[in-house]
């Protein structure tokens, strides 16, 4: 019997741009074909073709930037730049190069910079860390090794390269690009709420848009369900560029922060491209706009998630999430429910009564816990009274003071401390013919300890001076104790290992002798 072939399955080639997705209005406006001079933003071909994944071109100029000796930063130590368009500041050397066209998108309309690879004639692979336009220009910006110090000879002006995309990137950032675009244009029109500013975050977290109020849920839904319905449409999108005249706004700002940038429709200042770029989604929306944007919305799929509750009526922001990003949420969640779902013993749809039983159970319990802790620190409060009431019974004369170390790991361990003080107060006010001078150190400390736990520490006493000279000496003894206090009371934090045989002993003998210096000073 002769054995059935092998079924050979072909090799899914990449998906290509429409041929006419990138349509040039203007009959004097061509595309650069001179290698020595570099196409201009707005024509590049990224930008005219967003599925292409590969580009050999011509390097036309290249140069050293060295690293700034003094970079100014934000708060979090993110480098400081003036203007998106301004020269990056790197902590380390690195080639700048421009190209006479580029697969590789430079950072604007709210679209981050593409990363990739640069492979010179020689065979050497280079990263590319960074694109950014300067005027209407594309620049590159590469990794050096150590010791180069001249421009190699490979990136002389005319050298043929071979740029590769980093294409899952891209491919996040245009299905955000253009979900954002779509979900913009229906919000504005069907609910006639604008768009104030949007943010493509950094992967895998949603983006989101801020709108001059929150939106319901209704209107929420209302939304994702027409968005959704031009997606299964499979609504076309493509580019027109036309000539720009003097006067004539049109691209995208570009100059706003990446963390915070404006829904861009004004000529930046320097732009100097010449092109005017217009994004159109069929039938939904004209946006005018240099980034890089899927030529279908076919495999967007998008979801708009509710605002947070909020009483404030101001602007509100929305985060959403398409295409990759999407899906990667999408798979996280699940794999939260299922490990959720697991610990709970019980199947996702029961999951929110079982967490509420749960949450309602932990109040009860939290409740319980927090009385008995009062019953106790009550407890204890008053047999450190009756300790000092039978000492003065005894004959016992001028301050009485006493160090109590204790093991606790609860968060409350102050708010315990201050209840301690608090039922010894109230016990000797119904002794008040054995009222004295008393000063009372409480410590609690963790059952486990490491250079970085920390031990509570309570001074309690009858004379607001002495309980302040007390906690001086306090903090000169323990070089890690901070704290401070108001009247009768003091309070503080020590960092470390705080043992009682060693450090309570030493806290104790501290006590001890200072009573025993306040007592002949009284004398």
């Amino acid at each position: 019997m002769v054995a059935a072939p092998a079924l050979v399955l072909p090799i899914s080639s990449p998906p290509k741009t429409p041929s006419d997705y990138h349509r040039i209005l203007s009959s004097t406006l061509s595309i650069p074909s001179d290698s020595s001079t570099t196409i201009p933003v707005g024509l590049l071909a990224c930008q005219r073709d967003p599925l292409l994944r590969s580009l050999e071109t011509t390097i036309v100029s290249a140069s050293i930037l060295e690293p700034s000796c003094t970079p100014s930063t934000k708060k979090g130590g993110h480098t400081k730049q003036a203007k998106a368009t301004s020269v990056p500041i790197f902590h380390h050397t690195v080639l700048r190069i421009i190209l006479h066209d580029t697969v590789l998108f430079p950072e604007g309309g709210g679209q981050p910079t593409d990363i990739g690879t640069l492979t010179s004639e020689d065979g050497v692979t280079w990263d590319v860390e960074l694109v950014k336009r300067h005027g209407g220009v594309a620049v590159h910006y590469l990794k050096l090794e150590e010791g180069i110090s001249d421009v190699p000879h490979v990136f002389a002006p005319g050298k043929q390269v071979k740029l590769k995309l980093g294409h899952e990137r891209r491919l996040d950032h245009m299905s955000m690009h253009t979900a954002q675009h779509l979900l913009s244009s229906v919000i504005e029109t069907s609910l006639k709420v604008p768009t104030l500013a949007w943010s493509l975050t950094a992967w895998p977290s949603p983006a989101y848009i801020d709108l001059p109020r929150s939106l319901t849920a209704a209107e929420v839904a209302q939304v994702q369900d027409e968005v959704n319905r031009y997606v299964f449409e499979g609504r076309r999108v493509y580019v027109e560029v036309d000539e720009l005249h003097t006067g004539q706004t049109g691209i995208d700002s570009g100059d706003s922060e990446a963390h915070s940038r404006e829904l861009g429709r004004g000529l930046p200042s320097d732009y100097t491209g010449g092109v005017h770029r217009m994004v159109i989604i069929e039938g939904i929306d004209r946006t005018p706009c240099c980034g890089t944007h899927l030529p279908s919305l076919s495999s967007l799929r998008l979801f708009l998630a509710p605002a947070p509750a909020s009483s404030s009526s101001g602007p509100s922001r929305h985060y959403f999430l398409a295409g990759p990003r999407l899906l990667d949420h999408l798979g996280i969640v699940q794999s939260l429910l299922t490990r959720t779902a697991s610990v709970l013993s019980c199947g996702p749809p029961e999951m929110p009564d079982r967490v509420a039983l749960l949450v309602d159970e932990s109040k009860r319990r939290e409740k319980r816990i927090d009385d008995l802790e009062r019953e106790l620190a009550g407890i204890l409060g008053r047999q450190l009274a009756e300790e000092m009431v039978q000492w003065r019974i005894a004959g016992g004369e001028g301050e009485w003071v006493r160090c109590v170390n204790r093991i606790d790991d609860s968060p409350t361990a102050q708010a315990f401390l201050q209840a301690i003080t608090l039922a010894f107060t109230a016990h000797l006010k119904e002794q008040t013919d054995m009222i004295c001078q008393h000063t009372l150190l409480l410590l609690s400390s963790p059952s486990s300890q490491t250079a970085s736990s920390t031990t509570v520490v309570m001074l309690f006493g009858g004379e607001e001076k002495r309980v302040k000279a007390v906690g001086d000496e306090l903090k000169k003894q323990f070089k890690t104790l901070k704290g401070g206090g108001k009247g009768t009371r003091w309070s503080g934090k020590f960092l470390g290992v705080w043992l009682t045989d060693r450090e309570g002993k030493a806290a104790s003998t501290l006590l001890s002798q200072s009573q025993a210096r306040h007592h002949s000073e009284g004398m």
